[in-house]
């Protein structure tokens, strides 16, 4: 049933409205591209820009074709009611497939939710599993709340300098973002022995 919507919206560009006009059919995203509006946070606004014309092939990519970034939206849509019927447990459903195959944006996210408990109970051990996960795949805004969580004293220190090296390497033009990572660094480094800090300063943790 899905497959044939998604054939029917395509063929939908190619019929007239009802004023006689062809209708203006926005083109499904390529990866890339949602990818980007991910990482900026801008997934949901899209679609609302897009008049919520996109639903049904969203839907069938998410669940029939699995594509990782399109099961994340899939989720953020059923979980916050955008341009579908609000569904939280369908869309953390959906959020943990597209985390299950790595998205480090999921990952993040899911963290983000256990550890401030938004649409669950605060839970520091999942949030700092999916956290770790995430920042070790580059996700800057993983590497930070887990920054802020082990400085108040949560995680094993046992962890400590394999997240000092990541954010230490890490990169960004954000001169705010940039001085954050500076204190959390400082605070951090006084949770280890100097020689462990210049070792993960190397990246030999």
């Amino acid at each position: 049933m899905r497959i044939i919507l998604v054939f029917l919206f395509i063929l939908s560009s190619y019929l007239p409205s009802a004023f006689g006009a062809k209708l203006n059919v926005v083109q499904i995203y390529t990866d890339d591209v949602l990818l980007d509006l991910i990482k900026e946070n801008k997934h949901l606004s899209q679609m609302v820009i897009d008049e919520c014309q996109l639903v049904q092939d969203i839907e069938a990519r998410a669940v029939i074709a699995s594509k990782p970034s399109f099961q994340f939206l899939w989720g953020d849509m059923l979980a916050f009611g955008v341009c579908v019927k609000k569904n939280v447990p369908l869309g953390l459903h959906y959020m943990r497939e597209s985390a299950d195959q790595g998205l480090a944006e999921a990952l993040e996210q899911l963290g983000r939710y256990y550890h401030v408990g938004k649409f669950m109970q605060p839970d520091i051990r999942q949030a700092i599993i999916f956290l770790k996960e995430a920042a070790s795949l580059n996700n800057l805004n993983a590497q930070i709340r887990l920054a802020q969580i082990y400085n108040s004293g949560k995680g094993s220190p046992l962890d400590f300098p394999e997240l000092y090296a990541q954010l230490h390497h890490s990169v960004t033009d954000d001169k705010k973002i940039h001085k954050k990572i500076g204190y959390l660094l400082a605070d951090l480094a006084e949770k280890m022995p100097e020689r462990v800090v210049n070792a993960a300063k190397k990246g030999k943790y």
